[in-house]
């Protein structure tokens, strides 16, 4: 089936379940001018976890990767008052625009943006989390899945973005360090009992991918 099928059909479910969001739109917009890269999730992957913190009840959440803000505030716009986010972002240029987008979105009081590599600012961090997102640089997944378990409350959620790669994960001579560090993330994950995970493929505007989704056991 065509590529741009799975894009038309995205686009038929986000115009028919979500309504018109202008500060969304203005977020993407901000992000093309600042010349990031296009690898924001899709408006339904926005909204699908969005969904899933709400369904969690999360009240503490962990980005790893923030980017220009998207996803940060579909997150931050599932918690409740008291909620916080906790956001890492290598670029100090991503984050500044992440800053402003969050800003224009409402959210600031519930978000904090760290700078720097995110193995550096996560030993610094307090407390644990009940709901993490895990969607910066393939290489390190396997320990940022380290990490997080150590964040981690029991029954938190986690979901690691782009695990699929378009189908090249399952090819392991692969030359591609992010399809290597995610086969070594699900290396990882298929011998870690402290987590009961399951992968979901997608297909839509961002092409064929998927992500992983793991609860942390009592």
């Amino acid at each position: 089936m065509p590529a741009d099928i799975w894009a038309k059909v995205d686009q038929y479910y986000s115009t028919k379940l979500q309504k018109k969001d202008v500060i969304m739109e203005s977020v993407l917009h901000a992000n093309s001018e600042a010349d990031l890269p296009a690898i924001d999730v899709s408006p339904n992957q926005g909204k699908f976890l969005s969904l899933l913190a709400q369904l969690k009840g999360a009240k503490r959440i962990l980005e790893i990767g923030t980017l220009g803000g998207y996803s940060t505030i579909w997150l931050a716009r599932a918690l409740p008052e008291d909620g916080r986010l906790v956001t890492l972002e290598y670029s100090e240029k991503h984050a500044k625009v992440a800053e402003q987008n969050i800003l224009k979105a409402g959210v600031e009081e519930k978000v904090e943006i760290k700078v720097g590599a995110a193995l550096d600012t996560l030993p610094t961090l307090q407390g644990t989390f009940d709901f993490i997102f895990i969607d910066a640089d393939k290489q390190n997944n396997a320990n940022y899945l380290k990490w997080a378990l150590q964040l981690s409350q029991p029954g938190a959620v986690i979901i690691t973005d782009n695990v699929v790669r378009g189908g090249r994960v399952i090819d392991k001579d692969s030359e591609d360090e992010s399809v290597q560090g995610v086969r070594a993330f699900v290396e990882m994950l298929s011998q870690e009992d402290r987590i009961d995970s399951t992968v979901v493929q997608t297909v839509g505007s961002k092409g064929y991918d998927g992500f992983v989704m793991g609860i942390v056991k009592e």
